[in-house]
């Protein structure tokens, strides 16, 4: 059982869409530990929605909280108060596609931010965009896995229009591209399947 770690270099840069498309890719299981907000449409249940096979389990929460905001914040807003103990991956002999919330220091508490989630047999898939300042994020947020001893497996990139960009990222960390992903003009289980098997044979190589 491979578990893929699904994190990005800033919030909104397409993680759940890439989620989906791994977890159609290996039919794998999907687990978000921690969804700040969206309590009637949940990163989960928009995953469900994308997914066509009939394979995947897809995992509770550990916390839920209805306020999109950071999870530290969120929590107490909701009066509780996040555990890195209390986080127990789900038991299954599938492979497992966990998703992050946010960007890699996104504090949990006081403690503790999302790269504290990551484990060290974890595969981490970096989810990289287009905007302005999306190669200093990129780079920062791989000098961060580096600093705690965690090898990016790969990057994907989201609507990458500048020219150049996935390019100096590439030479200056050598963490290889798993797909570049154009902008979808749908969003439904049909374009993901399609997204899903342009990245497969990447996604067994890592």
């Amino acid at each position: 059982m491979n578990s893929y770690f699904i994190t990005g270099i800033s919030t909104d840069v397409g993680k759940t869409l890439v989620a989906a498309a791994i977890t159609q890719a290996l039919e794998a299981d999907y687990w978000k530990p921690i969804q700040s907000g969206g309590i009637e449409h949940s990163d989960r249940m928009e995953v469900q929605r994308l997914i066509s096979n009939d394979v995947t389990v897809f995992h509770k929460e550990r916390y839920f909280l209805e306020t999109p905001m950071s999870p530290h914040e969120a929590a107490a807003i909701d009066g509780v108060t996040i555990a890195l103990e209390e986080i127990n991956r789900p038991h299954t002999e599938n492979d497992l596609v966990i998703e992050g919330a946010g960007g890699l220091l996104v504090p949990l508490n006081d403690k503790h931010t999302i790269i504290d989630l990551i484990q060290p047999t974890d595969k981490v898939i970096l989810v990289s965009s287009g905007y302005l300042g999306s190669i200093n994020h990129t780079l920062l947020s791989i000098e961060v896995l580096k600093s705690c001893g965690i090898a990016c497996a790969g990057i994907i990139y989201n609507k990458v229009e500048l020219s150049g960009t996935i390019e100096i990222i590439e030479k200056m960390t050598g963490v290889p591209t798993i797909a570049h992903l154009s902008h979808l003009e749908s969003l439904n289980a049909q374009t993901v399947a399609t997204v899903a098997s342009s990245m497969r044979e990447n996604l067994l190589i890592l």
